[in-house]
């Protein structure tokens, strides 16, 4: 029997690996849809997160619960507590079953959660509705940064992922918008029904868009399946109007299955640890001061129109923050530009409580929303670079977990804003910044102009 001549390696088509099929079909259509698309889930999470510090003056007015009442605060926590479970659940399960299931069931049960909150009858059901709300979209975080961390060249990367998080600010504007229009065009008790119904709708949009989106090739990868990994890349290259070479991709070599247990093995527990954090100093001084800021400014005698003007004054302050944040972690990288917001949060936390003047609240105030949301940029940025693949949203799970966990904590801290203690719960708050800050120099890694990660370190 004549045997054929063993193939010469010159004849063996060579792999290529998905990071250089994603930056040879390069940056185009896809990458802007999927912006979109993430982007305006994104902004309609950051409704929801931020809507009872909206809404409550409406609920207390309709339920009768005294300012800074423990249904208050318990209001403020139950989006962040749900959230909290969520954010450690989804992300979990989308390196399990893949980004683009778990895409759509948040989108989904977030809608139907934060609708039966608009009609509950009593302050439990509504506590119950928000947690729900929150378990749901606890999921699209680290879902939404996965998919377009893994779907956008790697020289356009850093950007993008500060482009979808900008989107928080869109999000911000509208809660802030309608619920200035809704006080004008409804009783206080009545006003808020309409705000949180209207708040959940634009998820709906999202959720018809994602049915396009194609599950992460890199996810497909690593759970053994090359060949829907390769569609989906002819999908980004039919959209973007590339080639998409005829070689087969680079299946990661066989590996026992990772748990979320390797987050703290090796060279990924002082990199998990420190970023986790970041995410607890930066969200536990965010959230205390934003989602009671409508309420303290009501205190200082400003009627609720002039709360919501002045909170849409803020927001759209945020958009700078966003724009320059975008363009220095490019320039002078992630790690620096993390550090520089969130030094600037802490210091900007003083002039906020130096403000003696209303016009120098607003002032300060917005200086720190400037400051904070360049901050979110930046870390939303730099965190997913940090995981492996097989980690990647269990990772972005973990730490916005922690992040829920000072969510959860921040509406009791924050409350100190109303009830005579602005200088302690500010002082609180700088020293999370600035701590914060230590930590993320501390991680000194820098990944800009690197490709994703794809073993566990």
């Amino acid at each position: 029997m004549t045997q054929s001549p063993p193939c010469s390696p010159a004849s063996i088509p060579p792999a290529l690996a998905v990071d250089a099929a994603i930056d040879q079909l390069g940056l185009g259509q896809f990458q802007w849809r999927l912006l979109l698309i993430c982007g305006l889930t994104w902004a309609a999470d950051a409704m929801e997160v931020l809507l009872m510090g909206f809404a409550l003056p409406g609920i207390s007015a309709a339920f009768g619960l005294a300012r800074g009442s423990a249904d208050a605060t318990v209001l403020l926590t139950a989006t962040f507590a749900g959230m909290l479970v969520g954010a450690l659940f989804w992300g979990w399960l989308a390196d399990r079953i893949g980004r683009r299931t778990v895409f759509l069931i948040t989108v989904t049960l977030g809608v139907v959660f934060g609708l039966f909150g608009a009609v509950s009858p009593t302050v439990t059901l509504l506590i119950g509705a928000r947690f729900l709300t929150g378990f749901a979209i606890g999921g699209t975080l680290p879902v939404d940064y996965s998919m377009m961390a893994e779907f956008v060249p790697t020289a356009w990367r850093g950007r993008f992922l500060v482009y979808l998080e900008s989107f928080w600010a869109l999000g911000t504007v509208l809660v802030a918008a309608l619920a200035w229009w809704f006080s004008t065009a409804f009783p206080p008790e009545e006003a808020w029904r309409w705000l949180l119904a209207a708040a959940a709708l634009p998820g709906l949009i999202g959720l018809v868009a994602r049915f396009g989106i194609p599950d992460s090739p890199r996810s497909l990868l690593s759970r053994g399946r090359p060949a829907e990994a390769r569609a989906a890349l002819l999908r980004v290259a039919q959209v973007n109007g590339a080639v998409l070479p005829d070689v087969p991709l680079m299946v990661p070599p066989p590996a026992p299955p990772v748990t979320p247990a390797a987050l703290f093995r090796g060279g990924m527990l002082r990199r998990t640890v420190l970023l986790a954090l970041v995410w607890f100093g930066l969200s536990l001084g965010y959230y205390g001061i934003f989602s009671w800021l409508p309420s303290f400014l009501r205190a200082q005698g400003l009627d609720l129109g002039a709360v919501y003007r002045t909170s849409l004054l803020l927001a759209l302050a945020q958009i700078p923050g966003y724009v320059l944040a975008a363009y220095l972690v490019e320039r002078i990288g992630r790690r620096a530009t993390l550090v520089g917001y969130l030094a600037a949060s802490a210091v900007g936390a003083y002039l906020f409580l130096l403000a003696g003047t209303p016009g120098a609240v607003l002032a300060t105030s917005a200086a720190l929303s400037f400051a904070l949301l360049g901050a979110w940029g930046a870390l939303y940025a730099y965190t997913p670079e940090l995981f492996p693949t097989p980690l990647r949203t269990t990772g972005m799970g973990f730490v916005s977990g922690m992040a829920r966990l000072a969510s959860v904590l921040s509406p009791s801290v924050g409350a100190m804003l109303l009830t005579g203690n602005l200088g302690v719960a500010l002082t609180l708050f700088a020293v999370c910044f600035a701590l914060a800050a230590v930590c993320a120099w501390a991680i000194g890694v820098e990944t800009r102009g690197q490709r994703l990660p794809e073993a566990v370190v």
